[in-house]
């Protein structure tokens, strides 16, 4: 199902990653979910794409922007 708020979205994403990363992924969550017809494992999949796009978990398991 679609997410309406950030505060909708699972708790994993919710404590660990930042607050525009979980932007990003509520967005490309939402937007997957209706291209593929209400699949949620794959709009999961799109969604964690998108945020490793512009954010990368450290070493010491933060997550946060990438640099380049």
């Amino acid at each position: 199902m679609p997410y309406e708020r950030r505060s909708e979205l699972p708790k994993p994403i919710k404590e660990n990653v930042p607050q525009h990363g979980q932007d990003i992924y509520r967005k490309a969550y939402n937007s997957a979910y209706d291209q593929h017809h209400g699949n949620e494992e794959r709009a999961s999949k799109v969604a964690w794409a998108a945020v490793k796009r512009k954010f990368e978990k450290g070493a010491e398991g933060h997550w946060h922007r990438r640099k380049s």
